[in-house]
């Protein structure tokens, strides 16, 4: 048993060395920017933490979804501080999901078996675990495809299921990003997707 936990110690470790930046931005949005410079989702596949297969953009569940993509472990706190508010969206609004991306280089895949296992016995919400999609994959060209700059930061995406990026911010969240959100998702569909409906 503790050998188990060191050797996921060790390997998130070896994850946090690689893969560490700095999650030093604070929920800047971008609502001035032309939506052709936001670029498109390019497609890519992974699983969920319930092992199910996605193929996305196209996968997604939403009408419209929340796409949190980060890079290393420890922007998993910035992550979790925009959950909170995005659950309130998700529960007024039926046609908008929200999704966790953890973005794994292509050389982790060999790995992905025991990195998923990881994350999984982390997670206790079901719900969680399956809005949960880890890729493991070429980063520039997916970096390159949304015109994300770096990895330095997460990035929060407002993604239809064609792949159209219609609202960016990037960082920590803000009630200045969460508002500029709620506007963007009601200009994109506007009185529709209310709780309870279809």
């Amino acid at each position: 048993m503790y050998a188990l936990l060191i050797g996921i110690q060790i390997m998130c470790a070896v994850l946090v060395a690689t893969l560490a930046t700095r999650s030093q931005s604070r929920g800047q949005t971008m609502p001035n920017t032309a939506a052709d410079s936001l670029g498109r989702f390019p497609r890519v596949e992974g699983s969920n933490l319930e092992g199910e297969h996605f193929t996305l953009p196209t996968d997604f569940k939403g009408e419209l979804n929340v796409v949190l993509i980060a890079f290393a472990r420890e922007q998993q706190r910035d992550v979790d501080g925009w959950m909170p508010f995005l659950k309130t969206i998700a529960e007024a609004r039926s046609d908008v999901r929200v999704y966790e991306i953890p973005t794994l280089g292509r050389r982790y895949r060999l790995m992905r078996a025991f990195i998923n296992g990881a994350m999984r016995r982390g997670i206790a919400d079901q719900a969680v675990r399956a809005a949960t999609v880890t890729l493991y994959i070429d980063k520039a060209p997916f970096r390159g495809a949304l015109n994300l700059p770096d990895e330095d930061r997460i990035y929060v995406l407002l993604v239809d299921r064609e792949g159209k990026v219609h609202w960016r911010a990037d960082g920590r969240f803000g009630a200045e990003s969460g508002a500029e959100l709620m506007r963007r998702v009601g200009r994109v569909r506007p009185n529709t997707g209310d709780a309870g409906g279809p």
